[in-house]
């Protein structure tokens, strides 16, 4: 059986942001598995801030069908987790079965990787506090008033985190922490 990986949506999670390492994880031997509050299909969106807007526009992307629901999951049997991009992350940053996750995969030390506005779960779970990560703009004083070091970077990897901006930086960030996941899974077989 190959390694499961948890990815976390929630309605409007951005497309790119899930999508390709959603796709990146099955190209390297690993299940995905879409976590969400229900077990029910989700509406994703694509964001982009277009020339002359100082804001993100918004439009409807693909959906994706999570596979469990937060309050189904037991981490031991996952790897690594993924926090995706896009509204979501303000919708469901205080479940409380997703904050008792999100701490498990901290504390384990196991393999960890956000992008965009998924930074506002970890640090909702009091996870970012001395951490350096990266993040979309916007989400900096998230970052930074949960005790966390915001860094405008592609690829910021600190220990077991690994985080990008935007799913502009999805080709810099997600091979770090796939790497991460290898070597987390050599381990495991040793």
């Amino acid at each position: 059986m190959q390694p499961q990986v948890l990815i976390i949506v929630g309605d409007a999670s951005e497309t790119l942001d899930t999508m390709y390492p959603f796709y990146r994880l099955i190209e390297s031997g690993y299940q995905p598995v879409v976590a969400a509050p229900e077990k029910r299909r989700y509406q994703m969106v694509l964001h982009e801030v277009k020339p002359g807007w100082t804001i993100t526009k918004e439009w409807e992307g693909y959906t994706i069908e999570a596979d469990i629901a937060f309050a189904d999951i037991d981490p031991e049997d996952y790897l690594g987790i993924f926090f995706s991009g896009g509204r979501a992350p303000e919708y469901i940053r205080d479940d409380p079965d997703l904050i008792r996750i999100t701490k498990y995969f901290f504390d384990k030390n196991a393999p960890i990787a956000s992008v965009c506005h998924g930074v506002e779960i970890p640090a909702r779970a009091d996870r970012v506090r001395g951490r350096k990560m990266a993040t979309v703009a916007k989400c900096q004083f998230d970052l930074e008033v949960c005790g966390g070091t915001y860094v405008n970077e592609p690829c910021v990897i600190d220990g077991n985190l690994v985080s990008g901006r935007t799913f502009h930086d999805n080709g810099h960030f997600v091979g770090p922490w796939i790497k991460l996941l290898d070597e987390a899974r050599q381990c495991s077989k040793e």
